[in-house]
């Protein structure tokens, strides 16, 4: 198996559809795969037959002051999740050895509360540094919200990409949280932008919001500049405010061949709620996505890294990974599946 480059590109090719197609693929108007034709030949165009492997680490859980309808960790939300201060420097390493030891292109810090004091930044941004040096590997942090200057100290640390989820369209925002606002989460991508960290910023789907708020929040990306966006299906849990909304596997692949159109050229990851969701469709995500979670997500248990590589590999895919893809990985099928070893008992009828 030959891994596809992908082609050296600057983030800014336009939208491949108007607001108006956009609504009407949600809507159903156009048959499913016409829609993924269309989104597959831009995600391949633009990042070959390569897959990026997140793994998410959750450095600080809990005590946190938002009242975020959709997180276990919000003020008041009485999940019963464990919760813990900001972890060290050398755990948070380790951890990182882990990832990296796993497969995981980029490793992903994600922390609890409003946002970080200049303490936690300044030992954020050595834990950066060490994670570059030492491990050569690319760092996103979510740690909510910042302004300019702690921006720069992340920047100036290394920091790859910084992570503020829109999560929804400015008009249903109040819907979901009281204690910040949608301009809030705005400022804090463009203090991000304003020291040359990248953008990642997504959404939640299934969270009672209409087609329009899906496709306004595709289209602010956009406008932004956001060159990683998560995707994320809202997973109802103990401790949430929100009430989910029905989705099926064929919507939520719309929703996700809509934000490649929209962004062709950016990284669009298939988020949270995947195997729960999509179903027997996750494969078919990987046409249109080029990027994913493995070993679960913040508070919620998700596909092992194991079986997320099973599923690439039947794609006729490769994994992104920090060094290059690892030699011997076309020949990873040790033995055939219908060995009599493994079916000793093979024949349903026999003699």
């Amino acid at each position: 198996m030959i891994a596809k480059e992908a082609p050296a590109v600057s983030s800014s090719a336009p939208s491949l559809i108007t607001w108006e197609e956009a609504l009407s693929i949600l809507e159903s108007k156009e048959p499913l795969m016409s829609i993924v034709a269309r989104a597959s030949e831009a995600r391949f165009r633009y990042f070959g037959n390569r897959v990026r492997i997140h793994i998410l680490d959750n450095i600080k859980n809990g005590y946190c002051p938002e009242d975020c309808g959709y997180c276990a960790q919000r003020k008041g939300g009485e999940s019963g999740i464990q919760e813990y201060s900001l972890k060290s420097q050398d755990e948070i390493w380790e951890d990182a050895k882990k990832a990296k030891d796993s497969g995981a292109y980029r490793f992903c810090m994600v922390t609890s509360g409003r946002g970080p004091t200049d303490k936690a930044v300044d030992q954020l941004a050595n834990t950066i540094r060490r994670i570059n040096s030492e491990l050569g590997m690319k760092v996103c942090l979510s740690a909510g919200i910042l302004d300019n200057k702690k921006a720069q100290v992340l920047k100036d640390a290394g920091l790859d990409r910084y992570n503020h989820n829109l999560n929804t369209s400015e008009s249903n925002y109040n819907e979901i949280c009281s204690t910040h606002t949608f301009k809030d989460r705005l400022s804090t991508l463009e203090a991000a932008a304003s020291a040359s960290i990248g953008l990642c910023s997504g959404l939640i789907v299934g969270m009672g919001e209409q087609h329009s708020d899906v496709v306004s929040v595709a289209f602010e990306l956009k406008r932004i500049g956001v060159i990683s966006i998560p995707v994320n299906f809202f997973i109802p849990i103990k401790g949430h405010a929100i009430q989910s909304s029905p989705l099926t596997p064929e919507y939520c692949i719309r929703v996700l061949s809509l934000f490649r159109l929209v962004n062709p050229d950016s990284e669009i990851r298939v988020g949270a709620g995947r195997e729960g969701h999509l179903g027997s469709l996750q494969s078919m995500a990987l046409y249109v996505a080029n990027s994913l979670f493995a070993d679960g997500y913040l508070n919620v248990k998700g596909s092992a890294t194991e079986q997320t590589m099973s599923m690439i590999r039947d794609c006729g895919m490769v994994p992104e990974f920090t060094e290059g893809i690892p030699e011997g990985w076309e020949s990873f099928q040790d033995s055939f599946l219908y060995e009599e070893k493994n079916f000793p008992e093979l024949y349903k009828f026999k003699k």
